[in-house]
C-alpha cells in the first residue's frame, strides 16, 4: 500500500466518522475535509510523513464535538430551516418530513376526536370519570402507536401484534364490573399506562423488541419525549389562562370549555406531538435527558440520604398509604431514570470518575428506602391481610428492589474495573419486560382475584 493510497483510507475513515455527528451533513464534512488536507500538505512540507501530518492535523482542528457546534453556530440559518422543516419542496428529505408531519397531524386529530367518542354514548367527563380513569392510557396512547406504525412501516404480523395489545387492554380495562370505589379502578388507571406504554416501544421499535439496541433507542426516546410533553403542558397552561381571561371578557363562561374540550383535546393530541418532535428534532438539537440527568443525579443523591438520616433520627415508619406508596415507587424509578441516561451519553471506554460514584450512591440510597417500604408493606399485609393495594405495591417494590440490587452490584464492579458499563446498560434493557408483565398482570388478573375489589 502506498503512503498516499494509505493517507486516503485515513481520511475515508475520518470522513465516516464526522457524518455520523450531529450538527453535521455532508457539505459541512467537505469544507472540513478540504481544511484538513490543507493542513496536512502544510505539515507534509515541513518534512513530516503523511500518516503523521494526518494525525497532528486532526489533532489542531479540536474535537469532533467543538467542531459540530462550531458549525451548528455558524450555519445557525440551516439550523432554524431544520427546526421549522422549511426547504425545498421537491427535496426527497422534505417529501419525506412532509409525510410525518401529516402522519402526526392525523394521529393527533385522531386522538382528540378519541377521547370525545364516548360523548356520543352518553359518557361524560363529570357522571363518568371512572371510565375514563380507566380508559385514560388508551386514548391516549393507541394514537401514538398507531403513529409510530405508520412511521416505521411495522410488518403485518407486527400490526396484528400490536392491534391485539390494544384490545386486551380495552378488554382488561372494560369487561370486569366495579364498584366507583373499587381498588381495581385505580390499579388499573395507573398500570394500563404503564403496560401500553411498553406496547408503544413496540411500535417504536418496529418490531425489533428482542434488540438490546432498540430497547435503549426507546429508553432515550422516552425522557426526551417527557421533556417535550412538560414543555408543552406549560404552554397549554399559559394557553388556558389566556383562553379564559378573553372569553370573561366578552361575558362568556370558559369553564365547559376549557375542562371538556381544551385540556382533555389538547393532552391526548400533545402525546402525538411530543413523539414527533423527538423524532424531527433528535438529530438537529442536542438530547436534553443526559443534560439533566447531570444536573439532578446530585439533587436527588442528597435528598435520598437526607430522607435515611431523617428515619434514622426520627424512627418514624414510612407510610404505606397509596398515595405515599406511588410517591416513593415514582422517587424510585426517576432514580434509575438517572442512571440509564447517564448511561446512554456516556462513552463505554472512559474511565469512572467522581460522578460514578455520586450515582453509585443514588442506587444505594434507593435500594435502601427500597428496603423500608418493602418491610412496612409486608408489616401491614402481615397485620391486615391482602388488598389489591398493597399487593400491587409489593410486587412493584419487589421487581425495583431486584433491579436496584443488581444495578449497585453491577456499578461497584464497573467502578472497580471488572465490567464494562454495556453490562449495566443490557442488564437495564433486558429488565424492561418484567415491569411490561407485572403491569399487565395487575390490569387483567388483579380485579377478579381479588373479587373486584
Amino acid at each position: 500500500m502506498t503512503a498516499e493510497t494509505e493517507l486516503e483510507g485515513q481520511i475515508g475513515e475520518w470522513r465516516g466518522y464526522m457524518l455520523r455527528r450531529k450538527g453535521v451533513d455532508q457539505t459541512d464534512v467537505d469544507e472540513l475535509e478540504d481544511h484538513l488536507r490543507g493542513r496536512i500538505a502544510d505539515l507534509a512540507e515541513t518534512g513530516l510523513r503523511e500518516d503523521e501530518a494526518f494525525l497532528i492535523a486532526v489533532k489542531r482542528m479540536g474535537s469532533v464535538d467543538e467542531l459540530s457546534r462550531e458549525f451548528a453556530r455558524e450555519h445557525s440559518d440551516r439550523l432554524w430551516k431544520q427546526l421549522v422543516l422549511t426547504g425545498d419542496p421537491d427535496a426527497p428529505a422534505d417529501t419525506a418530513k412532509r409525510r410525518e408531519l401529516l402522519i402526526m397531524l392525523g394521529c393527533a386529530a385522531l386522538a382528540a376526536v378519541g377521547i370525545k367518542l364516548p360523548l356520543m354514548f352518553g359518557a361524560g367527563f363529570d357522571g363518568d370519570a371512572s371510565f375514563y380513569a380507566r380508559n385514560a392510557g388508551l386514548f391516549a396512547l393507541a394514537p401514538l402507536i398507531l403513529y409510530f406504525g405508520l412511521r416505521r412501516g411495522v410488518s403485518p404480523r407486527t400490526t396484528a401484534v400490536l392491534a391485539g395489545l390494544l384490545v386486551l387492554g380495552a378488554v382488561g380495562a372494560n369487561v370486569y364490573r366495579l364498584d366507583g370505589d373499587s381498588q381495581s379502578i385505580v390499579l388499573s388507571a395507573i398500570h394500563l399506562p404503564l403496560a401500553l406504554w411498553l406496547v408503544v416501544g413496540l411500535a417504536y421499535a418496529g418490531g425489533e423488541w428482542r434488540s438490546g439496541q432498540r430497547r435503549m433507542d426507546f429508553i432515550r426516546f422516552t425522557g426526551e419525549w417527557f421533556i417535550y410533553f412538560v414543555l408543552i403542558a406549560m404552554g397549554g397552561g399559559v394557553l388556558t389562562g389566556f383562553t379564559a381571561g378573553v372569553f370573561t371578557a366578552i361575558g362568556l363562561d370558559p369553564e365547559t370549555f376549557i375542562s371538556e374540550w381544551l385540556i382533555p383535546c389538547g393532552a391526548v393530541a400533545a402525546v402525538v406531538v411530543a413523539a414527533w418532535l423527538v423524532e424531527a428534532k433528535q438529530s438537529v438539537i442536542e438530547n436534553m435527558a443526559p443534560v439533566l440527568t447531570r444536573v439532578f443525579t446530585p439533587l436527588f443523591a442528597l435528598t435520598l440520604a437526607a430522607v435515611l438520616v431523617a428515619i434514622a433520627v426520627t424512627t418514624n415508619a414510612i407510610d404505606v398509604e397509596r398515595d405515599m406508596l406511588i410517591l416513593f415507587d415514582l422517587l424510585l424509578v426517576v432514580v434509575l431514570g438517572l442512571v440509564l441516561y447517564s448511561i446512554s451519553a456516556r462513552d463505554h471506554a472512559a474511565r469512572t470518575g467522581l460522578f460514578d460514584w455520586m450515582q453509585l450512591a443514588l442506587v444505594v440510597s434507593a435500594l435502601l428506602i427500597d428496603i423500608l417500604v418493602l418491610v412496612a408493606i409486608t408489616g401491614r399485609i402481615t397485620e391486615w391481610g391482602f388488598t389489591p393495594n398493597k399487593s400491587a405495591a409489593l410486587g412493584e417494590n419487589l421487581i425495583l428492589f431486584v433491579n436496584l440490587a443488581w444495578t449497585a452490584w453491577l456499578y461497584v464492579s464497573i467502578i472497580r474495573g471488572r465490567k464494562r458499563f454495556s453490562v449495566l446498560e443490557r442488564w437495564q434493557t433486558d429488565y424492561l419486560p418484567v415491569y411490561a408483565a407485572w403491569a399487565w398482570a395487575v390490569v387483567l388478573v388483579f380485579p377478579p382475584l381479588f373479587a373486584f375489589a
